[in-house]
């Protein structure tokens, strides 16, 4: 059992979605905020307005490009709006820890005209998915007066503008009771000043220290992290899978390694989690057919340590954060971003980056096709030559590299282990 915060993991999630939108952060926790301040003025109960503020900060959890982010940000309504929300609600569904979330998400972009002629939905959860809803646009028409990561002062006479505009969508796209709920919170500058990026992080952060940890089990961490895996690999139909397999590779590899039981729990989950700082590398960039100009190489070369960076605010008491947020070094101290030599990369952290180049090269990318397994183990064995990654465990590769491949590319044992789900 590993002790596990769920408020500190749901807020660094949102911070990874926040990097879908590139340059529009801390979309998740301002819907949070506001959710959980018009639930309070309801006089809702502290576990809804807890729900409330998780709901919110998850509400698009099923968005993992930025094409499908800025649609989402840049209008009020959208005709593609609904598929992220039926993602969203897939991959909550199939975490049990965070399945209570699932018709929230599933119908934060429904309008309120239509959610009631919806007799089958809990009259409770139609309110909460429509009041994520209201702030979800509240934070839309906020976006203006959000300056280079700052709240303009604006906003003070601003603010009137954004609640007369929601007010005239009452009755259509919002419940009239929570519009007014809304209404007399955004009457009081601090509900707008609060949401300064420098006070809502010590909101946040303040919150967390009033919920105690929690216990989950190996496959309860498991679900946890095939839930964000599953965001991240779907960001291009080139990533597709890529993280699942990863850790399954890497898992079998230590396995036949003698690594004990904890270790290959542990090992699996920084393979499901190690691209986690892609979601902020912009698609285009992701699915770039020719050579990337310099700009564009660094983007990609800070993905593993937002990874990092991420990862050791859910995981602080484990080596998780450090082995995925490594998996780019190598033996010859040329990697990135950390600059290790050899002595410093642990062996699991060898594990993941064998696992994840031997993997990528059997997948098609943009700027080239799928390799043939010889293929893949010649440039495999290069790099060996060539001092960068460890003999030992590329010698492990080799010896299962039957094993290896079904787990790379086939699809019986990625199903078997992390089965599909509809979305």
């Amino acid at each position: 059992m590993v002790p596990l915060n769920l408020h500190d993991a749901i807020t660094a999630l949102t911070t990874s979605f926040d990097f879908v939108g590139i340059d529009e952060v801390q979309h998740g926790k301002r819907v949070g905020y506001m959710a959980r301040t018009v639930a309070q003025a309801l006089g809702w109960s502290d576990e809804r307005c807890w729900n409330l503020l998780h709901a919110g900060m998850l509400h698009d959890c099923g968005v993992s490009r930025v094409r499908e982010h800025r649609h989402l940000t840049e209008t009020l309504e959208w005709d593609g709006e609904e598929e992220h929300c039926i993602r969203g609600a897939a991959y909550l569904q199939a975490c049990p820890i965070l399945a209570h979330f699932t018709d929230i998400v599933r119908y934060h972009h429904t309008r309120w005209a239509t959610l009631e002629t919806m007799p089958e939905l809990d009259p409770a959860m139609k309110l909460e998915a429509n009041l994520v809803y209201l702030v979800d646009r509240a934070d839309v028409l906020l976006a203006p007066w959000m300056d280079g990561g700052h709240l303009n002062n604006a906003i003070m006479w601003e603010k009137d503008a954004i609640v007369a505009r929601l007010q005239g969508l009452a009755g259509t796209l919002f419940c009239p009771e929570l519009v007014d709920a809304f209404v007399r919170v955004a009457e009081s500058e601090a509900f707008w000043l609060g949401m300064d990026p420098l006070y809502l992080n010590e909101e946040m952060e303040s919150l967390g220290r009033n919920i105690p940890p929690v216990c989950l089990s190996a496959p309860e961490l498991r679900e946890l992290a095939l839930m964000f895996s599953r965001v991240v690999d779907a960001k291009s139909p080139y990533t597709d899978d890529h993280s699942r397999r990863v850790a399954l590779i890497s898992r079998h590899l230590a396995e036949v390694m003698g690594r004990d039981r904890e270790t290959l729990d542990m090992i699996e989950l920084a393979g499901l989690l190690h691209d986690m700082g892609k979601l902020r590398v912009p698609d285009e960039i992701i699915e770039k057919a020719g050579e990337l100009t310099r700009e564009e190489r660094a983007w990609i070369s800070r993905h593993s340590y937002d990874t990092y960076r991420i990862l050791a605010r859910i995981f602080p008491a484990t080596p998780i954060p450090d082995w995925a947020g490594a998996h780019h070094e190598n033996l010859l101290g040329l990697g990135y971003p950390f600059r290790r030599t050899a002595g410093e990369i642990d062996l699991e952290t060898r594990i993941i980056s064998v696992a994840d180049i031997f993997q990528a090269l059997l997948q098609d990318r943009p700027y080239r096709a799928r390799l043939s397994g010889d293929e893949v183990m010649s440039r495999i064995r290069a790099l060996v030559a060539d001092g960068r990654l460890d003999r030992d465990v590329v010698a492990t590769l080799q010896c299962e590299l039957a094993v290896c491949l079904d787990l790379a590319a086939g699809e019986d044992a990625l199903g078997e282990r992390f089965p599909a789900i509809a979305a």
